[in-house]
């Protein structure tokens, strides 16, 4: 095996309670890299299409990546992965932390499970031997008592990823936490967790990660320290908040649940700031050797809400979608909604998604507060979101309307609520406009995973790679966001931070890791053929599901149709037509099915998804 993998995957058969080890292909490693590049390529060949998410048919993965766990910059990243319930689409999910690492600590690159136990279990990995235990006086606990009782039952040393009572109800929008505060939160696989009665995947161990040329790579973990560029000092000083005032003001912030402008509705966003967030912080949090440490634990909330002192700070994107968003300048109740979310195992995006919604409808006179239980769901209502949060996390009362996300909640409405339900094809939006960072219009249709910002763009995503272009034009972008987000895939399946990696001076940095870690004469060039291998799969996956991306309705107020009046991104549409045209053609994906020709896949090594793909089941 090359360095930088384990080399073994465990495959658990939940139903039967057997746990088995497998020898990892290492031209699967090569060819899919890890994380869910790896994940991919094993669920589509050992699982049919069309099964219920949240049977025991549906085969969900934890993986890391070949630079997990290395002395690499930020290698501290792991992907869950599996059919989302919540979209019925490929689902992936990637966090940081400390879990990752400890898991190839523990001997392996990953653990796949199928079936439903017959009661409530964890699986234990301890220095490469793996067993499934009893995890009854576990179930209806919190991700912190979760964590807390593990740690005391096998040692200060272990690392927990798990589900909270959210998840164990099979709430679609519900999240895996580990490290009390990082989350694998979009896709709704935390339901997989609760639908299979596993409670957590707990890992420990002290085996060294292989690599190839060990010196060779803490050398360029030195060089790369010395050559950060971009937002590199945001992000050590504040953190993604760092960016909560900019992107509100500059429109790439959604506010008024994506209907209204900072200018005119939102004049607030001050309150919420990095500097005053950070008089609320009693240290720093870093991932797994992490040189940024762009986290932040909290001090005990001493005015109206009283979050504890071991809360995580909220990052960008929960600040956005339970502030502007919301039209809620009060900064204390987010940090506890993220307190409640994280607790209760809860997408902070989806959950703040649900809530604007929930106000849009109640303000519009759809709802009125015989059905909220009372409470007055109007914008900025701080108290209301908060308790509105906690029925949602306890799926009690209207939170139990909201608990599976806004297009299930839209739909027991009625009323012409779709409207204000905020999402694509079921996953709410991330709080990244569209209309401002254009590029993400592909990304939020064309990825397997619709509705998500992480999985590549332009730029951002390939420092040194990309040449000069127009930013504010929307065609001509095709072959750019093509290397953008092929790039994407590979950081995120080497098991890299995005955010680190988003500021090194070149993406030379990735290779020269790659190649010292695995001992491969890797080149950009190999890495991003397999990421296009990555998305044609992941896309493969969904057609074989019978679904077509160009299909997926994206809001009509996401893409600016009708144009704003006023604010940053006023009188822009964005140019759907010309963005997924030109992103097609440079896939050699089909212009109306999305389908990826013969010759790419031929071309990509994936004969044997040919006839999936253009069976005529599927025409």
């Amino acid at each position: 095996m090359p360095g930088g993998y384990a080399g073994k995957m465990l495959f658990i058969e939940l139903s039967e309670g057997k746990v088995l080890e497998e020898i990892q292909d290492e031209t699967i490693c090569r060819d899919y890299i890890g994380g869910y590049g790896i994940g991919s390529r094993i669920i589509y060949s050992r699982q049919r299409a069309g099964v219920d998410p949240l049977s025991q048919e549906n085969i969900l993965g934890f993986i890391t990546g070949p630079l997990t766990g290395t002395p690499a910059l930020a290698g501290s990243r792991y992907s869950v992965v599996g059919k989302s319930p919540l979209t019925g689409t490929w689902g992936d999910s990637n966090s940081g932390g400390y879990f990752g690492p400890r898991m190839k600590f523990a001997g392996y690159d990953g653990a796949f499970f199928s079936g439903i136990s017959e009661r409530p279990v964890y699986l234990f990995v301890n220095n490469g031997e793996a067993k499934l235990r009893d995890a009854s006086h576990l179930w209806g606990k919190d991700t912190h008592e979760t964590e807390d009782i593990l740690k005391s039952e096998l040692g200060k040393d272990t690392e927990v990823a798990c589900i909270g009572p959210f998840g164990e109800k099979q709430s679609l929008i519900s999240a895996i936490i580990n490290n009390k505060g990082r989350a694998a939160g979009r896709s709704g696989l935390a339901a997989v967790m609760g639908s299979k009665n596993l409670k957590a995947v707990v890992v420990k161990g002290k085996i060294k990660v292989p690599m190839v040329d060990e010196n060779r790579t803490n050398l360029l973990r030195k060089k790369y320290m010395n050559e950060f560029t971009g937002p590199i000092s945001f992000f050590k000083q504040y953190g993604t908040p760092a960016f909560i005032v900019a992107h509100t003001e500059d429109g790439d912030s959604p506010v008024k649940n994506w209907g209204g402008t900072a200018v005119a509705d939102f004049p607030y966003v001050d309150f919420l700031s990095a500097e005053h967030l950070s008089e609320r912080l009693s240290k720093k949090y870093a991932c797994y050797r992490c040189p940024v440490a762009c986290g932040g634990i909290t001090l005990e909330g001493t005015g109206e809400y009283r979050y504890t002192k071991d809360s995580h700070r909220p990052e960008y994107e929960t600040l956005a979608m339970f502030g502007p968003n919301c039209l809620n300048s009060n900064l204390d109740s987010i940090i506890m909604a993220n307190d409640i979310c994280n607790r209760y195992g809860v997408d902070t995006i989806s959950c703040g998604a649900a809530i604007a919604f929930a106000i849009e409808c109640f303000e519009n006179g759809l709802i009125n507060m015989a059905d909220t239980d009372g409470i007055e769901m109007t914008w900025g209502n701080h108290r209301s979101i908060i308790a509105m949060t906690e029925k949602l996390a306890k799926r009690e009362g209207f939170g139990e309307v909201l608990a599976n996300g806004v297009k299930s909640a839209a739909v027991e409405i009625g009323k012409g609520a779709q409207q204000f339900a905020i999402h694509i094809q079921g996953q709410e939006m991330p709080a990244h406009d569209p209309k401002f960072a254009r590029d993400l219009a592909v990304s939020y249709k064309l990825d397997a995973t619709p509705g998500r910002h992480t999985q590549g763009s332009e730029e951002r995503q390939a420092p040194g790679l990309i040449p000069r272009y127009d930013r504010n034009s929307f065609s001509g972008r095709g072959e750019i966001h093509k290397k953008g987000s092929c790039m994407g895939h590979i950081v995120n399946c080497i098991g890299m931070c995005s955010f680190v990696y988003g500021c090194l001076s070149s993406i030379d940095a990735v290779t020269e890791f790659m190649s010292a870690v695995t001992g491969w004469d890797v080149t950009t060039e190999e890495l991003l053929k397999a990421g296009e291998r990555i998305a044609n799969i992941r896309l493969a996956f969904n057609l074989r599901e019978g679904l077509n991306p160009l299909e997926f309705k994206v809001p009509d107020r996401v893409i600016g149709r009708p144009p704003k009046k006023e604010g940053p991104t006023k009188g822009i549409t964005v140019d759907e037509a010309a963005l997924y045209g030109d992103y097609l053609k440079a896939m050699d994906w089909d212009p109306e099915t999305a389908r990826p020709s013969k010759e790419k896949l031929r071309e990509l090594g994936l004969e044997d998804l040919i006839q999936d793909v253009w069976s005529s089941v599927l025409l």
